[in-house]
């Protein structure tokens, strides 16, 4: 397609999105008396407007039904979380018996890393990204010295890094491959994020967990910045977990519930540690009492306690709106949206006196709805002006601004008009 960097053209693109009346769905912050040019989707996703009538539906039935709600309610607190299971196989690629929704993102990290993070003496180490989001740069630590006293393992040497190369801001497929056969037989874990979270390069997660099985360790995936994203096969690509937070690209509200995948592989696998719960006890027995624990065959068989039906609603909302529309419709806004986006920056680039690096890959294939742009020459008055003009978008040191253009509630319009506010920025800087 041949853009042009006109509101009428991006008025064109609007009127021939199938995806364009779902910006009603949502309600927009508003700055000035207008609603807001929204970019941090991969941060926190804005509100759907039917999330209220599902949170609604909860607190009366608290209000009416009390305790019995948990078996009466019209959708009955006890297996509330079944209803997750179906349209989230479908947004990640698995079985729905391979998914479950419990706990944070993080905690749930943590609690597969029970599972599939069991070092030995000589086999310990774990691979991750550089600059890895550091909530997750924090677990690894943990974890190791969880296991240092038992085995002798230090953070230092059990954490390797695979390292972006001099003077490029991705890390390279290649690199990623020679590092897992170079750790090899002293490799226990790859843990990697699908989407990093800085520069928004999309990892190939399909070869990565192939290379990582090959060479004798499990393979998980933080998909915090993937999930409801990126195409994902967790199934078919054989991973062996992941985990995902809901309230970036899938808009179910500040911290709360994440997502889980446990391939079948491992669902009769005895041996395997977990920490248990009440919850994911054999559901048919769980209130007899029993002092043994006997898991639920399948993900659901990794929580631990009762789930806060209050936090899942707004999810729920969400997950609903997502197998309404499909991933195929999304993915595809996804990337004609992202690529005007660029076309936008690199269109402002030629008439203003400094220069924009987009350091997210080019190949549509790498990337997905984000673009993280080296501001050369700008520097953190310019996101002020963006933030006071209406943009949100989301500021990283030392000048790189993240714009994720989600398909479900960014038109081709507001591309356009954050060009124009873009530009009106630097020039009245400049004009100074």
């Amino acid at each position: 397609m041949t853009f042009e960097n006109t509101l009428e053209f991006a008025k064109k693109l609007d009127s021939q999105d199938q995806l364009h009346k779902y910006q009603d769905e949502f309600i927009f912050p508003q700055v000035n008396g207008k609603k807001v040019i929204y970019f941090t989707g991969n941060s926190l996703g804005l509100q759907p407007k039917r999330t209220k009538a599902y949170v609604d539906e909860v607190m009366n039935d608290w209000a009416n039904l009390a305790v019995e709600g948990h078996f009466y309610s019209e959708k009955p607190w006890w297996d509330y979380h079944e209803r997750f299971a179906n349209p989230l196989s479908k947004i990640v690629g698995a079985l729905p018996s391979e998914v479950t929704v419990m706990n944070t993102l993080t905690v749930n990290l943590h609690l597969l890393m029970v599972s599939f993070y069991r070092p030995t003496k000589t086999r310990y180490k774990i691979i991750c990204e550089e600059k890895a989001f550091p909530s997750d740069q924090y677990m690894f630590q943990s974890q190791v010295h969880f296991h240092s006293r038992s085995i002798g393992i230090k953070p230092e040497d059990a954490i390797v890094e695979i390292k972006r190369r001099e003077g490029e801001h991705n890390i390279r497929l290649e690199d990623v491959l020679a590092k897992i056969e170079e750790v090899g037989n002293e490799l226990a874990l790859v843990l990697i994020g699908g989407v990093n979270y800085y520069t928004g390069q999309v990892f190939d997660m399909k070869t990565i967990t192939a290379a990582g099985h090959k060479a004798g360790a499990y393979v998980g995936w933080d998909l915090a910045h993937a999930a409801g994203n990126v195409k994902l096969e967790l199934h078919d690509w054989n991973v062996d977990f992941a985990a995902w937070c809901s309230y970036k690209y899938m808009n179910s509200g500040p911290g709360n519930a994440s997502g889980c995948f446990i391939h079948e592989k491992h669902h009769n696998n005895a041996e395997l540690p977990r920490f248990a719960g009440w919850w994911g006890h054999n559901k048919e027995r769980r209130f007899k009492m029993e002092p043994t624990f006997d898991p639920i065959h399948g993900a659901d068989g990794w929580q631990i306690s009762n789930l806060p039906v209050l936090s899942l609603a707004p999810y729920l909302a969400s997950v609903d709106m997502f197998d309404e529309i499909g991933m195929d419709a999304l993915l595809q806004k996804r990337d004609t949206i992202t690529s005007y986006l660029e076309f936008i920056l690199h269109e402002i680039d030629k008439e203003v006196a400094s220069s924009f690096e987009i350091i997210t890959p080019s190949n549509p294939s790498e990337r997905a709805s984000q673009l993280s742009v080296l501001l050369h020459g700008e520097g953190r008055s310019l996101f002020d002006y963006l933030m006071k003009n209406g943009v949100i978008t989301d500021w990283r040191e030392p000048n790189v601004i993240r714009l994720a253009p989600v398909p479900l509630y960014t038109s081709y319009e507001d591309m356009y008009e954050f060009g124009q506010i873009l530009k009106a920025g630097i020039l009245d800087k400049a004009n100074l």
